[in-house]
Parts: structure tokens; sequence; C-alpha cells
């Protein structure tokens, strides 16, 4: 199968029908067998997705007249094509040659000689890409870049910069099976590259690598899991005998890191009921229990009689703002009025799931957004409206004045992600 042509139809897919390219890739790799190519097919659409602005800008420019309907996936495949003369070693006649088959196997034959024509014309003539506006000249969508200049006077063209980067790939080591230091010692062993990162079961690799050449990762020796991420668990420090609600569990890394720490009774919810096998698979492969059930955190009482939670990690629905070097179509598929519509969602899962936190006990509230409206000013206004609720300082946080702890992209090499420990007054 022609892997411009798969590029294309994933591209397609998430710019016109709006569907995360975390589906939209893997839908399109089960039609290639060998790695190689399956990353290549990665590449092409993770770069289109980073560069996208001034690739649309850059091909529209070329052509007579803008194809519309069914034969938008051309145009998406002229984007890959733009893209490996732009931005890979490809050479540019298998560049070009390989995108025109890509159309043939899209089926539009009559549109062979525009492809090839306007790749050509790119080739021949390698105009610098527009950099004109703001949005052109960063790759982020302008509602983006205004928000961060308004939260970040001074760092937000740094945080944009963190965000195209590709990220490292982060192990959680399951202390369960061997201390960090045993684990770094077997990937050294097995020739993977590692070191230490901030947390205590964190791991960074130096270069990705298939989790198949990662010593016994079948067995649960480790997990996927990025830097900033793990620090879900050990801010809400579990204790054994507990009773723990992972609020929005899905697809499970924070649920086992918790009973990785401690012997505890989780429930673990998400009311996404595809992405809960997920949760299910992570627990099984790691040898883990837990209550998994399909239901609404916002609703707690609809799905669960029993008793209160001595803790609760809510890592709440957002913008995902925070993670765009990992999945850059999020610049593409949120809009500016989602914010707030993700503030109200979040509010109210919030207020829910304090109800049915025990006196005395803590809430972990997570999200891996950037924007203050999701983090620091959505805690704020629930402590201005909830007298039992305590802030507690983090030990991780610069100034004990802030609200949270907010990691901004490429922080210790981690995903953007913000934390804010709660506590419940006794009575």
């Amino acid at each position: 199968m022609n892997i411009r042509a798969l590029a294309a139809k994933a591209i397609f897919d998430v710019l016109e029908r709006g569907v995360s390219l975390s589906v939209a890739l893997p839908t399109q790799q089960l039609w290639l067998r060998d790695g190689k190519d399956k990353a290549l097919l990665a590449e092409i659409c993770y770069g289109v997705m980073r560069s996208l602005p001034q690739l649309d800008k850059l091909v529209s420019g070329y052509m007579q007249k803008p194809l519309k309907g069914k034969q938008r996936v051309v145009h998406q495949l002229l984007l890959v094509g733009a893209y490996q003369l732009y931005f890979t070693r490809v050479p540019a006649h298998a560049a070009i040659s390989e995108t025109a088959e890509g159309c043939r196997a899209l089926g539009f034959e009559s549109l062979v000689k525009v492809v090839n024509g306007v790749l050509r014309n790119i080739q021949r003539q390698v105009p610098p890409l527009d950099e004109s506006n703001d949005t052109l000249k960063y790759n982020f969508p302008a509602w983006i870049i205004r928000r961060l200049k308004d939260a970040y006077p001074e760092t937000w063209e740094n945080i944009i910069e963190a965000s195209h980067q590709r990220p490292p790939m982060w192990l959680r080591n399951n202390r369960r099976h061997q201390s960090r230091d045993a684990y770094l010692q077997a990937l050294s062993d097995a020739e993977v590259s590692a070191v230490a990162g901030p947390g205590e079961d964190a791991i960074c690799l130096e270069f990705a690598t298939d989790v198949a050449r990662l010593p016994h990762f079948a067995d649960g020796a480790s997990s996927v899991q990025d830097g900033a991420a793990q620090w879900a668990a050990s801010l809400l420090a579990p204790r054994d005998g507990e009773l723990v609600l992972d609020a929005c569990a899905a697809p499970g890394g924070k649920s086992c890191h918790l009973l990785e720490l401690a012997d505890i009774e989780l429930v673990a919810v998400d009311f996404d009921q595809k992405r809960l096998e997920r949760v299910s698979q992570n627990l099984e492969r790691l040898k883990l229990d837990a209550r998994v059930i399909h239901g609404d955190a916002g609703d707690i009482g609809s799905w669960w009689q029993g008793g209160k939670f001595d803790r609760i990690l809510l890592d709440a629905p957002c913008s995902a703002t925070g993670v765009i070097r990992r999945h850059p179509d999020i610049k593409w598929l949120r809009q500016n009025n989602d914010i707030a519509e993700l503030a109200k969602l979040q509010q109210q899962i919030l207020d829910n799931c304090w109800q049915w936190l025990k006196p005395g006990g803590t809430l972990l509230y997570a999200t891996c957004s950037i924007l203050p409206e999701e983090n620091r000013e959505q805690i704020k206004a629930f402590l201005e409206r909830t007298p039992d609720a305590t802030l507690e300082t983090l030990p991780n946080q610069a100034n004990n004045n802030d609200i949270g702890w907010q990691i901004l992209p490429g922080q210790d090499d981690m995903d953007g992600f913000y934390y804010a420990r709660l506590k419940k007054a006794l009575v």
C-alpha cells in the first residue's frame, strides 16, 4: 500500500472529519507490515500536523483552484509531498513520484498531473515558507497564541518552541518488580541508553525504542508514561488499605501507578467505554486489580453505592495544550470556544468528586493543559466556593504562593501538566 496515500487519508480524517491522529494513524498503519514503513507514515503525519499552516499556504499558492469534497484528500496528499520536500531526507524525485503514485492509489487518476505539476513547481522554486503572520511563523492557531501571550508574556515563545520538539520516551519503573537502579542496569545490559528522571520511578530513554526491546516489559517491569504524568500517583500518595477513586482513569497509566505504590482498593471510572478497554489491558499486563467502571465522574451517585473515598485523583478532561508536542493535531482539533465549555465541565466534575471525598481526605486535581482557565483559575474559584477545602503546597512548586504546580512543556524534558492538591476539613 502506498505510504503517501495512507498519510493523506489519515490527515484527511483529522482535518476534515475531526478524528484524532491517535485514532486515524493506527487505522492506516494496519495496512503496513514493515516497522520502518509504519514509522515513516507516522513521521509524515506528525510532521504535516506540526507545520500545517505553512504547508497549506505553500500548496494553496500553487493551485489554480481549490479542491473540494472528496478531492480534499488529494489536497492533503499535496501537503504530504510538500512536507517531504522541505523537512525530510527523502530524495525529491522519489518524494514526487511516490506522492503521484499515491494519487492513483487514492483513485484520483485525473489529478495525477496536478499533483506532479504542483510538487515539481515547488521543487524548482523552493520558495521560503511564509512567516507573514503569527499563525504562519509559529505554526500555531492564533487563538492559542493569544492565550499564551496573556498567560505567559515573557515565555510564550519558549512554550511554542518546546511544543514543536519531538518528545522523549519516558518509562515508569514498576517498583513492585525491581528498584529503579536495577532496571536502569537492565536497560544498560540490553543496550538501551537511559537516565533517571526527577520522579522516584521515572526513567527517560535517550532514543525511543520498541517496547519489545525493554527488559521484561511484557511481564510488567515497566510502563510507558511521560515524566510529568508520573507525578500524579506520587503527589496523591496513597496508603495501604485506603479506598481510592481514579475519576477519569483511561487509559489507565495513573491507575496502575497508584496500585504499584500501595495496597489500596482502587475504583477506576471513565465515561469512554472504548478507552476503558485500555485500562483493563494495562491492569492485566501489570497483574494488578481494580474495579473498572463505565460511568460519569460528574455524577458518581449514579453508579457508586459504596462509601466515600479516602483519596481521589481527578485527571480532568481538558484542552490538552500541554501535550501538543506528542499530539500536534490538538492545535487543529481544538477551538477557542472549547475552553469555556471544558472549564464548565471541570467545575462540575470537581464539585461532584468533592462530595464523595471523606472528611480529612485528599483530592488531587490534574490536567495536561497549560491554560490558566483550566488550572489555577479553576482551583481559585473552587476554593472561593468551597469552605471545607484547603490548598496544600506541593514540594515541587517554585513559589509557595502559587495556586498549584504548573509544569510547562519541555521542563525537565516533560510534557506540560498541572497539579493542585486539596485537603478536606475534618468537620
